[in-house]
C-alpha cells in the first residue's frame, strides 16, 4: 500500500497552487486602465441581479428598480426581458393584473412560449379566459418542443371549464384526453377530474380524483382530491364508485415506502376491511410489514406467526417478514427455516429473493462464508436477470479468488461474460489480470490491465491496473492473443465523449436559457436545459451550460453528475477541461493547501476526500450529524480542535471552511498514522469507524489493498474508498504537473 510521505507533498502543493484556475495576482492600481461603463447590451448581469433580489423579496422599491431598468432599456433586448421578469414575479405573488400588464409589453420572440404561458396563466387565475388558446399557442408552435407545452394544455382546459357551460367542460375533457401523455402529473389528473365534474360526469370525475388520492399521499393535488372525493361521496350516494382494491393497497404501499409506518398500518387495516381474496390477504400481510418496519418486532412476530394465509404472494410476503423479524432478533434458526419454506413453496417469488439477500447479508457482516455463499449462489441461479444477481455472483467469485481455488480464473471470466455492465466488472478484470500474473502469463495480464485502463479509465481498479502495467515485465510483455480474443467478446460499458459542436437544437436551447438567465429567471433557465437534455439535446453540452451558471461549485458538480452520469468512463482528453473542472472543482484551495501541508497530507488526497464527503458544500450536514467540508461530528471536532490549531472551538466552527479543513486534516493524519500510512484502511476507518475497520482487517491476510477493499461487507464503505482514491487520482491528473 502506498504511503503519504510528508517529503513528497511539497511538489504537489506547488503544482496545485499554480494550477489553472488559481487566482491571478492583481496588477498595481496605477497600471490598471480606468474602467469604462459598458454599453447597455453588456450589462445583462445588472438586470439579473435586480430581478433575483426582487424575486427573493418582492418589495415595491425593488419592483420599481426593475421597472426603471425596463424603461431605460425599452429599445434594446433587455427591456422586454425585464418586462417578462416583472410578469413572472407578479404572477408568482398572485398580482395577476400587474402580471398581465407586464407580459403584454414583453415581446421576446426566442422565448415567446414563456411570455405566452405566463400571460395565459395570469389571465386564467384572474378569470379572464377568452382567447387563452391564442396566448398559450407559442408553447405548442415553436421550432423546439417547449417545457411548458403540457402545462399550457392544462391552462386551455381550465379556461374552457371556467366558462361554466357543460359543453365547454366536455371540450376541455376531450382536449386533455387527446393530450394526456403530455400532461404533467398529478396536475393532469386533478384538472381532468375537475373538468369531468364540471361537464356533469361525476363517475369519471371520481375515477380521476381517486387516481390522484391513492397514488399521491401528500401535496396540494392529494389534498384537493381528498376534499373532492368526500363531496362526491355525499352527493352520489350509492352511485359513488368504490376505489379499486389495488388502489387501496397502492396508497398503503406508498406510505410504507415513505417511512410513514403508523399511517401505512392504518391504511392496510382499512384496506383489509374493504377487500376480499388476494387483496385482503395482501392487506393483512401489509399490516405485519408496517409493524416490522416501525420497529415493533415482538408484536409483528406474534402477528405474522399467528396468521394463516393461502398459497399466494401474500403468504410469500408473510414469510419474508418472518425472515426479517428473525434476523432482527438474531434468531438464525428461525430465519433460515423461513428462507427454506420460501424456497420450497415460492421459488421464483421476489419475496424469496429479498429473503435470500437479507439472510446472506446478515452472514456476510458476521464473516460467515459457509453460510452466506450458498444464499448468494441461490440468488443468481434462481434470479439471473435481477440487478442483484451480479453482486451475488461476485461474492462467490471473489471468495474463490481469496481462497486460491483452482477454478478462480474460470469464475472471473464467467463473471465478465455474464455481467459485463455490472459495477463489479472492473474488479473482475483486475483480478483476472492478477490471476494471469500468478500463472506467469504476463501477456494475458497486460491485456486485462490495458482493457481495464482504457474502458473504465477513471475508476479505482483502472488506477490499480495502471500501477500493475508499470511493473517490470508486464508493460512490455507481448499481449496474449487468447486473452485478447476473450476480452474482445466482452460488451463492457463505454462512455460517449461530449460532442465538440452543438447541434442547432442544442444551440437554441442554450440561447433560450441565456435569455431566461439574463432576465434573472435562473430556475426557468435550468429547467429549459434539463428539458432539452431529455428531448433530443446533447446532455453534456447542456449540463456544462447549466453548471457554468451555477452559484456554487457544489451546485455545478451536482448538475454535471446528474446530467452526465457516465463521465467516469471518459479519457481526460475526450472532454474539454471545463467539463472536468465542473465535475472536480477545487474551491477553498488556499485553506485546503494550508491544512494538508500542515499535516503532511497529499492535497489531492484531501481534495478527493472532501469531494466525496460533502461535494465541497461548507454547510453540509449528514444524517449522522457530521458537519462541513470534511464531515466532522461536533464531539470529534472538539477533540481535535486544539491540535488542529483551532482556538475557541464551537460547533459552528465546523461550517467555516478553514477551520473544518484543519480539523479534518488532523483527524485524517491521526487515522493515517494509526494505519501505518495505508490509504484504504484509513478511509475505511474514516467512513465506518476504526472499530469496524480493524475488525475487517482481522478477517484475512490481504496480499494487496484491493483484496481488503473487496472484503469490506458494507457497500457504502467499499464504494467510498474507491471513490476517494479515484477522486484523488483525477485531481492529481487535472491540477498536478
Amino acid at each position: 500500500m502506498a504511503k503519504i510521505i510528508p517529503a513528497l507533498w511539497c511538489s504537489a502543493l506547488v503544482a496545485l497552487a499554480g494550477a489553472p484556475g488559481s487566482p491571478a495576482k492583481k496588477k498595481p492600481a496605477a497600471s490598471q486602465p480606468a474602467a469604462k461603463t459598458p454599453p447597455a447590451s453588456h450589462r445583462a448581469g445588472e438586470l439579473a441581479a435586480l430581478v433575483r433580489v426582487y424575486r427573493a423579496n418582492p418589495t415595491p422599491a425593488r419592483r420599481a428598480a426593475v421597472e426603471r431598468y425596463a424603461a431605460a432599456h425599452a429599445k434594446d433586448g433587455n427591456g422586454p426581458l425585464a418586462r417578462l421578469a416583472l410578469g413572472v414575479v407578479a404572477y408568482e405573488n398572485k398580482d395577476y393584473r400587474a402580471a398581465i400588464a407586464a407580459l403584454k409589453a414583453a415581446a421576446v420572440p426566442r422565448i415567446a412560449d414563456y411570455v405566452g404561458y405566463y400571460l395565459a396563466a395570469a389571465r386564467v387565475e384572474s378569470n379572464d379566459v377568452s382567447g387563452i388558446g391564442g396566448d398559450a399557442a407559442p408553447a405548442h408552435a415553436g421550432a423546439l418542443p417547449s417545457p411548458l407545452s403540457g402545462r399550457a394544455w392544462l391552462l386551455e382546459a381550465r379556461a374552457l371549464k371556467a366558462s361554466g357551460a357543460p359543453p365547454d367542460s366536455a371540450a376541455a375533457v376531450r382536449l386533455l384526453r387527446e393530450r394526456y401523455a403530455e400532461l404533467p402529473q398529478p396536475e393532469g389528473d386533478i384538472t381532468l377530474a375537475d373538468c369531468y365534474q364540471a361537464s356533469g360526469d361525476p363517475v369519471n370525475a371520481a375515477d380521476f380524483y381517486q387516481r390522484v388520492y391513492y397514488r399521491y399521499i401528500s401535496g396540494d393535488a392529494s389534498a384537493r382530491a381528498e376534499a373532492a372525493l368526500a363531496k362526491l361521496k355525499d352527493s352520489m350516494g350509492d352511485a359513488y364508485p368504490a376505489a379499486l382494491p389495488q388502489q387501496l393497497l397502492q396508497r398503503a404501499g406508498r406510505m410504507l415506502e415513505a417511512g410513514q409506518y403508523p399511517r401505512a398500518r392504518a391504511e392496510y387495516q382499512s384496506a383489509a376491511a374493504q377487500t376480499a381474496g388476494l387483496e385482503h390477504d395482501l392487506a393483512l400481510a401489509g399490516i405485519g410489514a408496517a409493524e416490522v418496519l416501525n420497529g415493533d418486532i415482538s408484536t409483528a412476530y406474534s402477528y405474522l406467526r399467528g396468521m394463516a394465509l393461502p398459497e399466494s404472494e401474500a403468504e410469500a410476503e408473510r414469510l419474508y417478514y418472518l425472515v426479517d423479524c428473525a434476523r432482527r432478533r438474531a434468531d438464525d434458526g428461525e430465519m433460515m427455516a423461513a428462507v427454506d419454506r420460501l424456497g420450497a413453496r415460492f421459488p421464483k417469488s421476489p419475496w424469496r429473493l429479498k429473503a435470500l439477500l437479507s439472510a446472506a447479508n446478515r452472514y456476510l457482516i458476521a464473516n460467515l462464508p459457509d453460510d452466506y455463499l450458498p444464499l448468494y449462489q441461490a440468488v443468481y441461479e434462481a434470479f439471473p436477470a435481477d440487478p442483484a444477481a451480479g453482486a451475488c455472483h461476485w461474492k462467490v467469485v471473489f471468495h474463490a479468488w481469496m481462497g486460491n481455488q483452482a477454478n478462480a480464473a474460470d469464475l472471473l471470466r464467467e463473471h465478465l461474460r455474464s455481467y459485463p455492465a455490472h459495477a463489479t466488472a472492473g474488479a473482475a478484470l483486475y483480478f483476472l489480470g492478477r490471476s494471469a500474473e500468478r500463472e506467469g502469463d504476463l501477456g494475458a495480464a497486460r491485456a486485462a490491465y490495458q482493457r481495464l485502463s482504457k474502458t473504465l479509465q477513471n475508476t479505482y481498479y483502472a488506477i490499480q491496473a495502471r500501477t500493475r502495467l508499470r511493473q517490470p515485465g508486464i508493460g512490455s510483455a507481448a499481449i496474449s492473443g487468447k486473452a485478447a480474443a476473450f476480452l474482445d467478446t466482452l460488451p463492457l460499458p463505454e462512455s460517449q465523449p461530449p460532442p465538440s459542436q452543438p447541434t442547432a437544437a442544442t444551440a437554441a436551447r442554450i440561447e433560450r436559457s441565456r435569455l431566461l438567465r439574463t432576465a434573472g429567471l435562473d430556475d426557468l433557465a435550468d429547467s429549459e436545459l434539463r428539458f432539452g437534455a431529455r428531448t433530443g439535446g446533447q446532455p453534456a453540452l447542456l449540463a456544462m451550460e447549466a453548471a457554468g451558471a451555477a452559484e456554487t461549485p457544489t451546485q455545478a458538480m451536482r448538475i454535471m453528475k446528474n446530467m452526465t452520469p457516465d463521465y467516469l468512463g471518459l479519457p481526460l482528453d475526450a472532454a474539454p477541461r471545463k467539463f472536468w473542472e465542473l465535475l472536480f472543482p477545487l474551491p477553498y484551495r488556499g485553506e485546503l493547501l494550508q491544512a494538508a501541508g500542515t499535516k503532511g497530507l497529499d492535497p489531492y488526497f484531501m481534495a478527493g476526500l472532501v469531494r466525496q464527503e460533502s461535494e465541497f458544500d461548507p454547510r453540509a450536514i449528514s444524517h449522522a450529524n457530521a458537519y462541513g467540508l470534511t464531515q466532522v461530528r461536533p464531539g470529534t471536532g472538539r477533540q481535535y480542535a486544539r491540535q488542529a490549531g483551532v482556538a475557541r472551538f464551537t460547533s459552528r466552527a465546523l461550517f467555516q471552511p478553514g477551520a473544518n479543513l484543519k480539523i479534518g486534516a488532523a483527524i485524517l493524519r491521526s487515522i493515517l498514522d494509526q494505519n501505518g500510512g495505508k490509504l484504504e484502511p484509513t478511509l475505511a476507518a474514516y467512513n465506518a469507524g476504526p472499530v469496524r475497520a480493524a475488525e475487517w482487517l482481522s478477517w484475512n491476510t490481504y496480499r494487496e489493498p484491493a483484496e481488503f477493499v473487496e472484503s469490506i461487507p458494507f457497500t457504502e464503505t467499499r464504494d467510498y474508498i474507491q471513490a476517494v482514491l479515484r477522486n484523488a487520482d483525477l485531481y492529481k491528473r487535472l491540477y498536478g504537473q
